[in-house]
């Protein structure tokens, strides 16, 4: 018999903090954007925005929220650039994501119960690279208003939807709008 040992690397498990996750949902909602880029300051724990279209970048400062919780840690979210203007969160909306293919259309419906802002995502799953124990692969998948109502919160103050694929006056999602 042989004194030789068998050793084996197996690839060890690497497992990031749950705003990483966050970060990565953010990476992935604007990867097909040329006009966006998403870069995370691991010494501040702030993800920031740099946004080549100033309407863009003011549209996306005023319905990312600033902070996100994660237990007893915050992160900080910062547009660059901005400015401030009144828009609806509709056109906040279609300004922030003009060109990019995620959001299909906006909609602002004004009714005698109140102002409902709507954003209508493509019909598609975003997939995702993440480093938790949800799913064996590392991989997570969603849909993109999902990733949306995630990123962007209660500060949105907006509903978002998938499109019905339909090419129609009925392609607005029946029961959802008054």
């Amino acid at each position: 018999m042989s004194n030789d040992t068998i050793t084996t690397t197996a690839n060890p498990v690497k497992m990031s903090p749950p705003w990483i996750t966050f970060l990565n949902e953010m990476k992935a909602l604007f990867a097909d954007d040329p006009e966006v880029k998403v870069v995370y300051d691991d010494n501040n724990i702030t993800i920031k925005l740099y946004v080549d279209d100033l309407d863009k970048a003011d549209a996306l400062e005023k319905i990312m929220p600033a902070e996100k919780n994660f237990g007893n840690v915050l992160v900080k979210i910062n547009v660059y650039p901005a400015n401030h203007e009144e828009d609806t969160a509709a056109d906040l909306f279609a300004r922030a994501f003009d060109g990019n293919p995620v959001v299909k259309y906006t909609h602002h419906a004004e009714t005698i119960m109140g102002n409902f802002n709507y954003v209508v995502c493509r019909r598609d799953i975003i997939q995702f690279f993440n480093d938790q124990l949800n799913d064996i692969n590392g991989n997570k998948s969603m849909l993109i208003q999902d990733v949306m109502n995630d990123v962007f919160g209660d500060k949105a103050s907006a509903f978002f939807c998938t499109d019905t694929g339909r090419n129609s006056n009925l392609s607005k999602p029946l029961g959802e709008w008054p």
